[in-house]
């Protein structure tokens, strides 16, 4: 009977996948065709020529610094925003109020960066502002559910101890709580660093500025030149990022 149950499983995927081909009218043989084959090639090697002169380079050092400031500060509100609410999300101020700060920060990330972005441009126009709010509302609700988690996670005594000996909740929870659970509050708001510079680079798809908006400004008109050596700026800016992420990490939260 299992082997059955194996068997039909496999057919019903394989059946999935054929009625997908089927229902989205995919070609993929016309790829193929000496035509379509000549043009790929023709699109690639224009791309293989990237665009060095002084004035693009300058304009995409603009860019990268300005998708590095919305990246930083977007993770940085996000951070501040993330903890004031991950404190009733884990249920320090009772159910009632943990249920709706989980709701809220569910809401805030189940809707994707881009989709804030597109919002936010609406709200707050064109440029970095977009992008900086679009990533810090997003990331919000992402930081706060791992800062709820964490702070559930944590041990109690240290900030008991405190109360008990006529200390404010302030108090036990900056020097009680706090110290225990501050790297890994760390570690999570540099991953979510890492992650923000690579969505920093899209948001400008819509109009949130950076990067993102050179290369949708270079591709709609087929620079395709300067559009590779957006490409490369990207690429360069998140293996620095990366690096200097998990340096960090090394340097501050390990230790």
């Amino acid at each position: 009977m299992k082997s059955l149950g194996n068997i039909a499983l496999l057919l019903a995927i394989l059946a999935a996948v054929v009625a997908s081909f089927a229902y989205l009218s995919l070609d993929l043989l016309a790829l193929g065709e000496a035509g379509n084959l000549k043009h790929m090639g023709a699109y690639v090697a224009r791309f293989l020529q990237p665009d060095l002169s002084g004035t693009h380079l300058l304009a995409i050092g603009r860019g990268a610094l300005e998708t590095i400031a919305m990246s930083a500060i977007g993770t940085l509100l996000a951070a501040l925003f993330g903890l004031l609410l991950a404190l009733p999300a884990a249920g320090r101020f009772g159910r009632p109020l943990q249920g709706v700060t989980r709701l809220l920060l569910n809401g805030l990330r189940a809707i994707p960066e881009l989709v804030w972005a597109a919002l936010m441009v609406l709200a707050a126009g064109l440029g970095p502002n977009a992008g900086t709010l679009a990533l810090a509302l997003h990331t919000a609700g992402v930081l706060g559910r791992l800062f709820a988690e964490a702070l559930e996670n944590t041990p109690t005594a240290p900030a008991e101890a405190i109360r008990l000996q006529g200390g404010s909740q302030v108090a036990a929870f900056c020097y009680g709580t706090l110290p225990n659970l501050w790297p890994q509050l760390l570690a999570y708001s540099l991953y979510r660093w890492e992650n923000n510079i690579r969505m920093a680079s899209v948001l400008g798809f819509v109009g949130a500025g950076g990067l993102g908006q050179m290369l949708y400004v270079s591709l709609s008109l087929f620079q395709e030149a300067q559009a590779s050596t957006v490409i490369l700026a990207m690429l360069i800016l998140v293996f620095v990022v990366d690096a200097l992420s998990g340096w960090t990490r090394q340097r501050w939260v390990r230790a």
